[in-house]
């Protein structure tokens, strides 16, 4: 009866506050850390690290939250955020990096453009330069008329 039903859905996984854990971590799905981990963590889903959550690791992930502490080198394919509670001591790689009033982040960074960005050829590339150029040179014009 349930054995045709070999799809699986993927879950969410949590460790929770006052658990400690070591090791390797791969993932699928989301991956929320309340407690303590040591170690590498591949997450092909998101990785937020909870206000009471302490990570020393190296973490790969799609976007990732910090709201406690990182102590380790961060690769996310999209968005880093650190909230106002968030703390990273290491290397940073990211698209995309939000620190709010209060985040902290010691440590080097390297910015990476999204992949459509990259593919695209120097004359489009340079043209949306123009672009932007000339929009924000209009911006600059409306803020003086404004006042």
């Amino acid at each position: 009866m349930f054995k045709d039903n070999k799809r699986f859905s993927a879950t969410d996984t949590l460790i929770g506050q006052g658990t400690q854990m070591e090791g390797k971590l791969i993932c699928e799905a989301n991956l929320r850390i309340e407690g303590e981990f040591s170690g590498d963590i591949e997450c092909l889903g998101d990785v937020i690290i909870g206000e009471s959550g302490v990570a020393r690791s190296t973490i790969h992930a799609k976007e990732i939250t910090i709201a406690g502490k990182v102590f380790g080198d961060i690769v996310a394919k999209g968005r880093l955020t650190v909230t106002a509670t968030g703390q990273i001591t290491g290397s940073v790689t990211a698209q995309s990096l939000i620190i709010h009033d209060g985040g902290l982040m010691n440590g080097s960074c390297h910015m990476e453009r999204s992949q459509d960005i990259r593919t695209r050829p120097l004359s489009e590339t340079d043209g949306g330069m123009q672009q932007s150029k000339d929009s924000a040179s209009r911006e600059k014009d409306k803020a003086r008329q404004a006042g």
